[in-house]
């Protein structure tokens, strides 16, 4: 199936859709749309047929050792159970929820052939009315990963013709809305929203909130938006965990005034931002270079009673490092400390990342002492973060001596740890050396970024090795990456110098056909090089 299908779906869905108040008491009220009047269809009503002869014996004796907890006898009748005598002993004992579930629990044992969809419907009513939602959300999960395609589309249909025969409460369809949503069965959860909405009933925010998590998890940040104008639409109140979410939807989506918009939405509508909300927001700020606001933030958050915590420090250092701002990030640094905050892995790896992207490994391996010092767990960007800076510095035997130190940590190299080695061998112009650790990376089942191939390209090219810088190029080229213009340039104006044009052109003409030349590259210049 399309896995764009579900989201599709969402936008007819919104357009479906019409104003309501949200509710948790029984449909069957009316509510006004301006001019227009809309009432819910009413809930169909399903019954069982009436107990006879055998099987009313059968009932009401395991209806006796049930609430005796006699299980022994009851065991000795599980050869007769069958669906019918299952769904009536459920109704009969259904304001016990505790013996409800375990006499459930012990047929799924006995004989699981007995608990059909509807039986299945029967004790997810009575775990939602005695408010039980964990264990039913349990059940539903079972009945999800372990059934057919067609049934989570019969089940809604299931659960509300035994709705009124349980007297039950609408917080089952939340249950049920919920678990799809859990579980990212998005085409799911958006049909049962919609069907929710044509019975008058209405999801809890927490179950929207839910629905809305799933999606930013997927990136699907439009979708979660376009749900969130839908509450809204039907006033359902959000509360500070939904605003979160919104204002983190519109900083990913590089939205950054429309995130400011909804954190002053918030206490105009009696929603107090907390910590995260700060965050997100420091966060959207920082990627978007405004480090000046981000700070601002960050000392509102004091004056309103909210105080920083290592994650809002973390995020502002990460921004000052990649900006190059080393000085303001150790600042914020100290500040940690003073406020009696722990800093943490994420805080010494940025730090320790930031001196090694500018060439400061002295500063990186103090840090990285510091780290052991304080007993700050290391892991292996720790590790990578150290070998880049002292790689950008040439140390490439001090590097290789780290990497033998991630066996007795038992830390596996990954594609950063071989970059940064391939990065460090051609910072000494060692193009033979560095192509053998790229060889050692390709087995080792990692690819390298395309900065990684630029560098190495560009090595080989002053090394005057233009077979070695053709080679790489070429398998570049097979994972479709596009060199820069600049490492372009110099491929093909040394196979010019060397009398291979005929190459050059030939490298040009298959990125054209690839689509893959990069932008700023004049081709032009490159044929009539040395003419």
């Amino acid at each position: 199936m399309n896995s764009n299908y579900p989201f599709r779906r969402f936008s007819t869905l919104l357009n479906s859709l019409a104003k309501a108040h949200t509710s948790e008491e029984s449909p069957g009220f009316t509510v006004k749309l301006g001019r227009r009047t809309w009432k819910p269809i009413p809930i169909p009503h399903r019954t069982l047929p009436e107990p006879r002869a055998q099987d009313l014996d059968f009932i009401n004796v395991a209806h006796s050792h049930l609430i005796h907890s006699d299980w022994a006898k009851l065991r000795s009748f599980s050869t007769g159970l069958t669906p019918l005598r299952v769904k009536h002993i459920l109704l009969k004992i259904q304001k016990d929820h505790v013996l409800s579930l375990e006499f459930f629990n012990w047929v799924r044992i006995e004989k699981p052939t007995c608990l059909t969809l509807e039986t299945h419907s029967i004790i997810l009513h009575i775990l939602t009315k005695n408010r039980k939602f964990k264990s039913a959300e349990s059940i539903l999960r079972g009945i999800l990963v372990s059934c057919s395609l067609d049934v989570p589309s019969h089940l809604f249909e299931e659960m509300l013709h035994s709705y009124r025969l349980c007297d039950s409460s609408p917080r089952v369809f939340d249950s049920l809305f919920k678990t799809f949503a859990h579980m990212k069965k998005f085409r799911y959860a958006t049909d049962t929203f919609r069907r929710m909405k044509e019975y008058g009933f209405f999801p809890t925010i927490e179950s929207c909130n839910a629905y809305m998590s799933s999606l930013l998890d997927l990136h699907r940040m439009d979708i979660a938006l376009a749900f969130y104008r839908e509450l809204r639409h039907h006033r359902i109140s959000p509360n500070v965990y939904t605003h979160n979410m919104v204002m983190c939807a519109y900083c990913k989506l590089g939205k950054l005034e429309k995130a400011v918009e909804v954190f002053r939405e918030m206490e105009i509508m009696g929603c107090r931002p907390n910590i995260a909300s700060y965050n997100t927001l420091i966060a959207g700020h920082c990627n978007n270079g405004l480090l000046s606001s981000a700070i601002k933030l960050k000392n509102s958050m004091e004056k309103n009673g909210v105080h920083p915590n290592v994650i809002t420090y973390n995020t502002l250092i990460n921004g000052f490092c990649k900006e190059g701002k080393l000085h303001e990030a150790n600042k914020v640094f100290v500040e940690i400390k003073t406020m009696n905050i722990a800093p943490d892995t994420v805080t010494y790896n940025t730090l320790i990342n930031g001196y090694s992207q500018l060439g400061n490994s002295e500063m990186g391996s103090r840090l990285y002492e510091e780290m052991l010092n304080n007993q700050v767990k290391t892991d292996i960007l720790t590790y990578n973060a150290l070998i880049l800076g002292l790689c950008k510095e040439g140390k490439a035997k001090k590097a290789a001596f780290l990497v033998k130190e991630l066996e007795k940590e038992n830390f596996v190299p990954n594609a950063s740890t071989f970059s940064a080695l391939i990065s460090g061998q051609c910072v000494r112009k060692n193009s033979e050396r560095a192509f053998q650790i790229y060889k050692s990376m390709m087995r080792s089942g990692f690819h390298p970024n395309e900065h990684t191939f630029n560098v190495l390209v560009s090595t080989f090219c002053k090394n005057e090795d233009f077979d070695g810088a053709v080679q790489i190029l070429r398998e570049m080229l097979e994972r479709c990456m596009a060199p820069d213009s600049g490492t372009l340039s110099e491929v093909c104006c040394g196979l010019w110098l060397c009398g291979r044009s005929q190459l050059a052109k030939t490298l040009c003409s298959e990125m054209e056909a690839r689509h893959l030349m990069p932008a700023g590259f004049d081709r032009s210049k490159i044929i009539n090089f040395g003419t």
